[in-house]
């Protein structure tokens, strides 16, 4: 069974649309195994996403990161990942088919309401670096 990590960021915790993101997750079939709200701090933030730390949107995707809290949650089930990507849709809203998470709930390509691992390989970094083994079930 596929596992893969989903962030449901500050613009979309503060609309208030956390239950419809994650209904339609299990709604494609997906599993919540494991989900948590936090408040990342700086360095959670720029540690998640060190990845980009030379790209010139860093420094504004670490502080939208921590500018309130995030939802957490590992999906789980057959191609978990890539139906987790078609499920949010392209990164600019203003690209994302409609009925897609992003076309409905994000602002803008920075406030674009979720995150999700782009691998499978990525996916097990992520959620070892959100929640302990213990946690999933």
């Amino acid at each position: 069974m596929e596992q893969t990590l989903s962030i449901i960021k500050p613009d979309a915790v503060a609309k208030n649309v956390v239950g419809k993101i994650l209904s339609r997750f299990e709604d494609a079939g997906l599993r919540i195994a494991a989900t948590k709200k936090i408040q990342l701090s700086q360095a959670d933030a720029e540690a998640f996403y060190a990845i980009h730390a030379e790209r010139p949107f860093f420094k504004d995707l670490v502080e939208f990161m921590i500018s309130g809290p995030v939802v957490v949650t590992v999906l789980e089930g057959d191609s978990a990942m890539s139906k987790n990507r078609d499920l949010m849709g392209a990164t600019n809203p203003a690209e994302a088919e409609a009925g897609t998470i992003r076309a409905d709930f994000a602002e803008s390509i920075d406030a674009n309401a979720v995150h999700g691992s782009d691998s499978v390989e990525n996916a097990v970094n992520e959620i070892s670096f959100f929640f302990a083994q213990r946690e999933i079930n």
